[in-house]
């Protein structure tokens, strides 16, 4: 027997989740299908895991310089089991939320794979989701008047370097070390190598990244790529861009080796164990896409600007639609793909006006448009910025590296981009999301005022650059 439902979520992620929580506040009868834990990657295998590890690593560096504040510390020890314990137990506590969110929204959550049907003796449409159960009981059929499809994605590798999760490694298996190696190499310096690599160079780990594009953090402002990849060197970390790793990898007497080509040189690089970091697939494969008329495109689903497919009752968020492959974005595109199927009107999202971070140590944080990407479209451009090291709540901290840069439209005065590298920028991103929100000026924002001292003066220093009016710059 089959049970009915308003909408059925594919995949209990962060989108996922979010948007079953959004439809159970319109008044729809939910459920969801997560083949394995309610909380997605993000939970359990990406952000909190990752950052849980990341605190870890700051906390032990800033132990190591405790004796530049004053305090006279013993030889700190680093005991990896309790990182990963502590790890652990955050993970647990978001898990055990997650799961009583689904039960105050009488949201039912069916542990199993689930794939669409075609049209069948349960509809006549697509959209059946027929479940194949954990428990092993008989399969569950779902028969929805919507379908959400928010199956994530996994990391990619490259031809040639198997992962066996020991030597050669992704993220999901590199979370779960039980003991740090002396040297890792790892592959690919976008967002999470470079997370890994500032992690791993704080616990004391010798750390190489290989870098296949001419700098590391590609998608991000040219002047904060240079100011990461001098940071990283401050940390000992050997960066080494333009690299074109040869498809195979080497193991022997414990440790991995692999070739790239630099400069027309080909040059071996050894280390305890590889961490391959690459990007993410989109999952799309052996959902039942086939029964529909959805259409995949280089690898990700096509949907319109509310996340209707070509099957106008099945929608599609997150990383199996491809765009910017973050929490938080997958959050807002479930809620506006419930809403666009409950005729609620929402307003489609703009991807210039969503921040995106970093957590390595410095952290990194950006809104909008590079200052290339900004003169490539024609912009006639302004530009501040301002260095923390001439902010007093940075010299009381003890980090001082980095900047906040303000690009706005000489014409206009529009803000184009917020681009910022340094102490807690990830959480002072938000104030520069508003201003792109209000469609604020950098005059506006030099005109709030910043309370003394905190690292936020920067951004109003930074505003007031734009124009070459900054105080103490």
């Amino acid at each position: 027997m089959a049970d009915e439902y308003d909408l059925v979520v594919l995949g209990g992620g962060t989108g996922g989740y979010v948007a079953a929580i959004r439809a159970s506040k319109l008044g729809l009868k939910v459920a969801i299908v997560e083949k394995s834990e309610m909380g997605g990657t993000c939970l359990h295998r990406g952000c909190i895991p990752s950052k849980a590890l990341l605190r870890s690593a700051e906390v032990f560096r800033q132990t190591k310089e405790a004796s530049d504040f004053g305090v006279d510390t013993s030889i700190p020890t680093l005991n990896f089991v309790k990182v990963q314990e502590r790890k652990q137990s955050i993970v647990d506590t978001l898990h055990n939320g997650v799961q009583n969110l689904m039960k105050k929204g009488e949201i039912d959550v069916f542990e199993g794979f689930g794939r669409i049907l075609g049209p069948s003796i349960f509809s006549p449409t697509a959209g059946t989701i027929s479940v194949e159960l954990n428990n092993g009981q008989e399969n569950a059929m779902l028969v929805p008047k919507n379908v959400l499809i928010a199956t994530g994605s996994n990391p990619k590798s490259l031809p040639g370097l198997e992962i066996d999760g020991k030597y050669v490694m992704t993220s999901d298996e590199a979370l779960q070390m039980q003991e740090l190696p002396e040297s890792i190499i790892i592959v690919g310096g976008g967002v999470i190598g470079i997370e890994w690599a500032s992690m791993l160079a704080d616990f004391g780990v010798n750390v190489t990244v290989l870098e296949y594009l001419p700098s590391i953090l590609p998608t991000e402002d040219e002047d904060t790529s240079k100011e990461m990849l001098k940071q990283m060197k401050k940390k000992g970390i050997q960066v080494v861009a333009s690299a074109k790793v040869v498809a195979e990898s080497l193991q022997k007497e414990g440790q991995v080796s692999i070739k790239a080509e630099v400069n027309g040189e080909t040059i071996t690089y050894e280390a305890d164990c590889m961490l391959v970091s690459v990007g993410r697939s989109a999952n799309v494969s052996n959902i039942g896409l086939e029964n529909t008329d959805i259409e995949v495109n280089n690898g990700v689903i096509q949907t319109n600007p509310f996340y209707q497919t070509k099957e106008s009752h099945i929608y599609a968020i997150g990383d199996v639609i491809g765009g910017m492959q973050l929490a938080h974005v997958a959050s807002h595109e479930g809620i506006t793909a419930v809403e666009h199927m409950d005729n609620q009107n929402p307003h489609s999202i703009n991807y210039d006006q969503v921040p995106s971070c970093i957590y390595s140590n410095p952290e990194v944080a950006s809104i909008g448009l590079t200052e290339k990407q900004a003169k490539e479209g024609g912009y006639d451009l302004k530009v501040g910025k301002f260095p923390f090291q001439a902010i007093g709540k940075a010299l009381v901290y003890g980090e001082t590296d980095g900047f906040v840069k303000i690009i706005a439209d000489k014409k206009t005065n529009d803000l184009l981009g917020i681009h910022m590298i340094g102490p807690h920028v990830t959480d002072m991103i938000s104030e520069a999301g508003l201003a792109k929100v209000l469609d604020a000026t950098p005059w506006e924002i030099a005109e709030s005022i910043h309370p003394h001292p905190t690292l936020a003066e920067a951004i109003g220093e930074a505003a007031m650059a734009v124009d070459g009016n900054q105080i103490h710059g």
